[in-house]
């Protein structure tokens, strides 16, 4: 079950971007992996093409990293934290783990 979902900002907790936050742009929940906004940057070599007006060169891209290498960022204590579920009426809302507060 992902519980990452897109719009949330998450905090990379290992790899060389350990640290980094971003806002999720896309998530690819058959792969596991995540699109996360500013991190995991990769260069991309990129063939000109002048009939459409592609311009050549060396570029940055992002790539997708992988969610459990992802943590949620909780603003109210600046840390990665856990997400728990509760249930409000007939309505299951996420919320932190730490503070219970909802997201």
């Amino acid at each position: 079950m992902v519980r990452i979902r897109c719009n949330d900002v998450v905090i990379v907790i290992t790899g060389r971007d350990k640290g980094k936050r971003g806002k999720v742009k896309r998530i690819f929940s058959s792969l596991g992996k995540a699109l996360v906004d500013g991190v995991c940057l990769v260069y991309k070599h990129q063939k000109s093409i002048p009939d459409s007006g592609k311009v050549g060169g060396i570029l940055r891209k992002e790539s997708v990293i992988d969610i459990s290498n992802l943590a949620i960022f909780n603003g109210l204590t600046n840390n990665a934290d856990r997400i728990g579920y509760r249930f409000i009426g007939n309505k299951k809302i996420r919320c932190f783990k730490s503070s219970g507060k909802v997201l």
